[in-house]
């Protein structure tokens, strides 16, 4: 009796699936659909295998992505790591006389025992530095030799700890000056060194790890004008010799910003030096700029509602994605790594920055900590593949 029920239930299951199949176009479709949502043949392959013959894929993380959900998603799609904040002076120096590894070391353990690279983020940036680096005990600016030695102190001390393990290194971040009038940005770094201290950052971190692939990392370096100020900077430093590999494009874009004419044009410019190029921060965010409401009667300014992820901007989305890698493929030749900026839409760092309307610059302004959802990556908030996702990984 037992096997005669289960025998009629089979039977009615096929019939269901042969009445479902005669309402579509197409049976095969049908069958295609349902297997493909069946558990137990889900998709097994992550980004880095659908790249495995073009340029790693890396991710920035932080402590919370080492466990959980997101450090399985981090293993399986995934093959290179960034800290996104943990190496930063501030956080790894606090004080002269004190280094903070804990979160560092425990990024670098997670990656090594997952046999995942790691990219070093970064050594040197006018922003995240604590003021002992650059000022004496009473205030005052310390002089150029003092800060040099400072910075050579911090750079040995920090390489050295991870040389083996920590491939490449962001060695100087985003020293250009984002005004077309001006060359450098004007730093304490700039104001107390002049330029030495570009090269001499370099030259640290190759003594430290003659091994390590060591670059310079820079946002909007598709602006023309911009491109042409990182160019001479990349030019200056290879015409002294100094041990540069490669130049790091951070890749913060949005959905029509910049033109893929433009990406290209940056690759070609970098790449006429003989420098590697890495994208090192990507995300695109779905925020265009919007017209502030005006001040209500006690002067405050309220942002427009987030609208959500709408199945139109997912599309577009998806359609800006799948030709930015289709530039990073035709690059291979160049492009020796990519690396998205968080893991998920959970959380990016352009959410408290109006929803990355200020570009890579938002990291370093003292800007009102408004949360606009950027939804710039490839995995939603529950950590699931997004249409981009399909966009990027279908060629």
């Amino acid at each position: 009796m037992k096997k005669n029920i289960q025998q009629s239930l089979i039977l009615s299951g096929s019939l269901c699936t042969a009445l479902i199949c005669s309402t579509l176009t197409g049976c095969h479709s049908h069958k295609t659909m349902m297997i493909a949502d069946h558990p137990a043949v889900q998709e097994t392959k992550g980004l880095k295998d659908y790249y495995q013959n073009y340029f790693p894929v890396g991710v920035a993380v932080n402590m919370a992505a080492l466990s959980g959900k997101t450090a399985e998603l981090v293993t399986k799609e995934f093959n290179s790591v960034t800290p996104e904040n943990d190496m930063k002076i501030s956080v790894i120096h606090p004080r002269e006389n004190q280094y903070n590894w804990k979160n560092a070391d425990a990024i670098v353990d997670f990656a090594v025992s997952h046999h995942i690279k790691i990219r070093g983020h970064n050594l040197l940036w006018h922003t995240q530095v604590p003021n002992w680096m650059f000022r004496d005990s009473t205030g005052a600016l310390v002089s150029k030799e003092i800060l040099l030695k400072r910075l050579k102190e911090h750079i040995s001390t920090v390489v050295n700890r991870y040389k083996g393990k920590i491939y490449a290194w962001d060695v100087v971040n985003e020293a250009i000056d984002d005004n077309p009038d001006k060359y450098l940005r004007n730093s304490l770094w700039y104001q107390i060194c002049g330029e030495d201290f570009l090269a001499k950052a370099f030259e640290y971190a190759h003594e430290a790890d003659p091994k390590a692939a060591l670059y310079y990392n820079d946002y909007n370096s598709e602006n023309p004008s911009k491109r042409e100020k990182i160019y001479k900077l990349l030019k200056n430093l290879k015409d002294a010799k100094v041990p540069i590999d490669g130049v790091g494009l951070q890749g913060h874009w949005k959905l029509n910003d910049p033109s893929p004419d433009l990406i290209r044009a940056a690759i070609d410019r970098y790449a006429s030096l003989g420098l590697k190029i890495q994208i090192t921060e990507l995300d695109v965010t779905i925020r265009g700029p919007r017209t502030r409401p005006k001040p209500q009667s006690d002067n405050s300014v309220t942002l427009p509602v987030d609208s959500g992820y709408t199945e139109g901007i997912a599309n577009l989305q998806a359609d800006r994605y799948r030709a930015i890698f289709q530039i990073f493929r035709d690059y291979k030749q160049v492009i020796t790594s990519v690396t998205f900026w968080n893991v998920s839409d959970r959380y990016s760092w352009l959410d408290a920055r109006n929803g990355g309307l200020a570009g890579g610059a938002a990291a370093s302004l003292n800007t009102p900590m408004v949360v606009r959802k950027a939804y710039p990556l490839l995995f939603d908030e529950n950590l699931q593949r997004k249409k981009a996702y399909w966009s990027v990984v279908k060629f």
